[in-house]
């Protein structure tokens, strides 16, 4: 079994952030999102987007973390303060985003990572996570419930497509995990 790890992501892990979520979302949402959204999923772009935002976090407490399988990246997640209108600012932290490469489900990369969003979070002085998951996510809402979020009531209607002014929103649930507990 190759080293499994988790660490803060690297400039240098971004062109390989950009292909696992391109991989991951095409895979995982293809029935949820629009084909042209996924189509259009420029890699590079998304490369250099995660450059970008590695290089200049918006401020200190926001940050991606890699999943590491041996030297390669096999998922990663990304976190910050909330900016949800009922967030407690210096309490309430956001996981925005958890991929994990589809090759790679199911060998505990999206657990580690689960893991090191909490200490993270807990080491920044948070008390609570929460993340936005679609509605009609039953995969990932059910591995966040097996980790021991849960859904506080939060909803929202999210357009994907910021081009397509006709583009139906996607419906949204918010779930959180209380970091005292732990």
């Amino acid at each position: 079994m190759p080293d499994r790890s988790v660490r803060v992501a690297w400039v240098a892990d971004a062109p390989a952030m950009a292909r696992t979520q391109a991989r991951a979302w095409r895979t995982s949402y293809r029935d949820l999102l629009p084909r042209l959204v996924l189509d259009d999923l420029d890699t590079e772009a998304l490369a250099e987007r995660w450059a970008h935002d590695l290089r200049r976090p918006p401020a200190a407490a926001h940050r991606a973390l890699v999943a590491l399988e041996a030297d390669r990246v096999a998922g990663f997640a990304a976190t910050g303060p909330s900016d949800d209108p009922d967030a407690e600012p210096g309490r309430d932290a956001e996981m925005t985003l958890l991929v994990v490469d589809p090759d790679r489900t199911g060998q505990g990369h999206g657990s580690r990572l689960l893991s090191a969003v909490a200490d993270t979070a807990r080491a920044d002085g948070f008390t609570r996570v929460t993340t936005w998951v679609f509605a009609t996510d039953d995969a990932m809402r059910a591995f966040l419930q097996s980790a021991g979020w849960a859904p506080d009531g939060a909803h929202r209607e999210k357009v994907v497509d910021a081009e397509d002014a006709e583009a139906d929103p996607v419906h949204q649930i918010r779930l959180h995990t209380s970091l005292e507990d732990a």
